[in-house]
C-alpha cells in the first residue's frame, strides 16, 4: 500500500493552486502546528467535510505482560482521538 506524505500533499496542492512548493509546504506545517497546540490545550478542533479531533484521556488500569503473564500497572495517558465527518466517510 502506497504512503502519502506531506511532501506528496504539498506538490499536490502546489500543481492545484500554482504554488511554489515550498511556500504550501510551510503552510501545511503551519496548519499541523496550529493543531497540536490546540489540542495540547484540550480544545476540539472541528474541521468541516472532514472530521474532529480531540484529546481522550485513559485512565490508569490493570494490564498484563504477554510473554510472562505477571500483571503489570499501566498509567493514566491522553490520546488523540479522531471521528471522521459524514461526508468523508461517504467519499472513502
Amino acid at each position: 500500500m502506497p504512503v502519502v506524505t506531506l511532501k506528496h500533499l504539498a506538490a499536490s496542492l502546489a500543481e492545484k493552486r500554482d504554488m511554489p512548493k515550498k511556500q504550501v509546504l510551510e503552510l501545511i506545517d503551519g496548519f499541523v502546528d496550529a493543531l497540536a497546540r490546540n489540542l495540547k490545550k484540550g480544545e476540539k478542533i472541528r474541521i468541516p467535510g472532514f472530521g474532529i479531533f480531540v484529546v481522550a484521556k485513559r485512565a490508569a488500569r490493570m494490564g498484563r505482560n504477554p510473554a510472562t503473564g505477571e500483571p503489570i500497572k499501566i498509567k493514566a495517558s491522553k490520546k488523540v482521538r479522531f471521528r471522521p465527518a459524514k461526508m468523508l466517510k461517504e467519499s472513502v
